[in-house]
């Protein structure tokens, strides 16, 4: 079985730097063997590549990629607590948040963007359950959000 950092190099991927906090609370933190992240957004280099509401300034289809990109995100933030990409053992959960236009209730679709790469990478490790809500803004005018759980390898004990 191929390792989750190869499938992650097969996809022309590689794990981005940790964004820093834009307040008083950690990218993630791990409690035995799970870690949470906080939401993450679609960054790029440290800026935010998209604004706007979806269903509006942003079409499904680009939201879609927008949800990746946070994910990738979301894995740095839970790799840098496991030790690496290949101390995460499986994808819990998968909360997204879309910021919607009225009447938009493609939320779902938006957050395959997402799911869809946590299966790419990890294999049925990478299914998990999953929230996707619309709201009416998100943070700097990002379109979406997400937030992960996952199961990582136990740590080493001395």
């Amino acid at each position: 079985m191929t390792s989750p950092s190869a499938r992650l190099a097969e996809l022309g991927l590689t794990l981005p730097p940790v964004a820093s906090p834009a307040g008083a609370y950690l990218p993630s933190i791990r409690d035995g063997d799970l870690v949470w992240t906080a939401g993450q957004l679609p960054l790029v280099d440290g800026r935010l590549v998209a604004t706007g509401l979806v269903g509006e300034a942003v079409d499904a289809e680009r939201a879609a990629e927008l949800a990746r990109i946070a994910a990738l995100n979301a894995l740095a933030a839970v790799a840098a607590q496991a030790g690496g990409l290949d101390g995460i053992v499986r994808i819990v959960k998968l909360v997204g948040f879309v910021a919607s236009a009225a009447g938009f209730t493609a939320q779902p679709v938006v957050l395959n963007g997402a799911s869809e790469l946590f299966v790419d990478v990890f294999g049925d490790a990478g299914r998990h359950a999953r929230s996707a809500v619309g709201v009416a803004a998100l943070p700097l005018g990002a379109p979406v959000e997400v937030e992960v759980v996952a199961r990582v390898a136990a740590l080493a004990r001395d």
